[in-house]
């Protein structure tokens, strides 16, 4: 089921908040929330569904067992490993089998038949969050006694398919206590009707324009680039807009998510570039792989190979395809290369550092967003007129005077003008609010009801139109 759908919206969610609202008691507004997050993710294909609950089984029997056994180190140990394998090893086979049997069959005379497997929606984000569960009760975090409570976690559906990614020790203590407040409340739908629009009305309207590129017979290295910075914006606006309503959703339902998006491309560095884009992910392989490793607290040749581990993991993870691994590997190089030469002169110029960085990334998403390698180069080829490009064609030119306002206004979007203009016209507390009398907060209050409202009701026309596509992110 995906969250940009008349079904989702006015069936599904209404009837989940409605039997939450009912729920007297905690416990209860959590089995209504496992059983409606099953029922979501089993809709498209049911017996899927099934895979997730061994895996949430296999975690919680693992869980109870190093909790009992943590003052044997050994035990303690081998328990967190073996948890660890079972769900990678569902991961690998599910994700990841025809890709190496793809590459098995390059060898001479090996034919191996393809596997007809499909592959489980969010099963990349849900077996992350298992990991994290068993590596923490590992490090001392008590085990979740109630397998309910742990499958809530674990299934909830604002954030089971496509992120962020949610560890247990954030959420553990809202699991058994959370407060419903109206402000708590309020801003959750705010939050999920701005997703919403950046999803339907900017994504969806970008990727457009990314499938008439990918169409055309007509191209030129104006509509390569146009291509390349439409596919840079889709993407942000659509994951970001998942995360948004992910984040948005969890509120009305009494969670605090983490952050996933800060506004990436306004940085200065690749670096930076990395502590605002997917930040859950980030977070995920620094503490779970990268630290484990050693960090940054080793040789410089050592640092250097624990870069190209988690960055070829990270590539890896986004999808079973040599694109995604040479991506990955993309920025463990430029990563290096900015610690140990290029930071210096970045620290020089504001100007130099957002070039550079929007050009390394724009080249990155072109390469991510390759059918394989050989188009992928052939794609970056074309930004700078391999392959006989003429630089302008007309097809180029029309869609660029169509679209030009929706790139300015993707462009402005990106940054953080919109949301501080919008705190400031409609802030009703905090700093935001200091200077504004009762009636002018009143106002402020009203308008911003107004405007979500309007905003949700031309979503739903989007919507019953037809013009919308599954999010991005849900491939991987």
């Amino acid at each position: 089921m995906l969250f940009s759908s008349i079904t989702f919206l006015y069936v599904f969610l209404a009837a989940t908040l409605i039997l939450y609202a009912i729920a007297p008691k905690i416990y209860l507004k959590n089995i209504v929330l496992l059983a409606f997050s099953l029922v979501f993710y089993s809709w498209g294909e049911p017996k899927l569904v099934v895979l997730m609950v061994v895996s949430v089984a296999c975690g919680y029997v693992f869980g109870l067992l190093m909790e009992k056994y943590r003052e044997n180190a050994k035990l303690l140990r081998a328990f967190m490993i073996i948890s660890v394998i079972i769900s990678a090893s569902f991961l690998v086979y599910f994700k990841y089998t025809n890709f190496f049997i793809d590459n098995i069959n390059l060898i001479p005379g090996v034919d191996i038949p393809f596997k007809e497997i499909a592959l489980p929606v969010g099963i990349s984000f849900y077996t992350f969050q298992i990991i994290s569960y068993t590596v923490d009760v590992y490090r001392g975090t008590p085990a979740q006694r109630n397998p309910l409570d742990l499958a809530c976690y674990i299934a909830m559906f604002p954030q089971l398919i496509a992120g962020p990614i949610v560890r247990y020790v954030d959420v553990a203590a809202q699991l058994k206590s959370r407060k419903h407040t109206f402000e708590k409340i309020a801003y959750g739908i705010r939050r999920f009707a701005v997703g919403f629009a950046k999803k339907v009305l900017v994504a969806d309207s970008f990727g457009e324009l990314v499938a008439m590129y990918q169409q055309s017979s007509d191209k030129s290295v104006l509509f390569v680039w146009m291509y390349a910075f439409a596919f840079m914006l889709q993407l942000y606006f659509d994951f970001s807009g998942y995360s948004d309503m992910a984040i948005g959703l969890g509120k009305i339902f009494g969670f605090d998510f983490v952050e996933n998006f800060n506004y990436p491309y306004i940085s200065r560095s690749i670096s930076e570039f990395w502590r605002r884009w997917h930040m859950s992910l980030g977070s995920w392989f620094r503490d779970y792989l990268y630290i484990p490793l050693g960090g940054n607290r080793v040789s410089a040749g050592r640092h250097i190979f624990n870069m190209l581990v988690v960055w070829m993991f990270t590539g890896f993870w986004h999808g079973a395809a040599w694109t995604f691994v040479i991506w990955g590997l993309y920025f463990a190089v430029m990563l290096t290369l900015e610690k140990f030469f290029i930071a210096k002169w970045l620290k020089k110029s504001k100007l130099l550092g957002h070039v550079y960085t929007l050009f390394f990334i724009l080249i990155s998403f072109v390469l991510f967003n390759g059918a394989d390698m050989k188009g992928a180069i052939a794609d970056i080829g074309s930004l700078f007129g391999a392959g006989g490009l003429p630089l302008v064609s007309k097809e180029a030119v029309y869609y660029l005077r169509n679209y030009a306002v929706l790139f300015i206004g993707g462009i402005i979007g990106a940054t953080p003008i919109v949301a501080s203009t919008a705190r400031r016209l409609f802030a009703t507390d905090g700093e935001n609010a200091e200077g504004k009398g009762s009636v002018q907060i009143a106002i402020s209050a009203v308008v911003e009801t107004l405007f979500i409202a309007a905003m949700l009701i031309l979503v739903t026309a989007w919507l019953v139109d037809g013009s919308f596509s599954s999010f991005l992110y849900f491939r991987f």
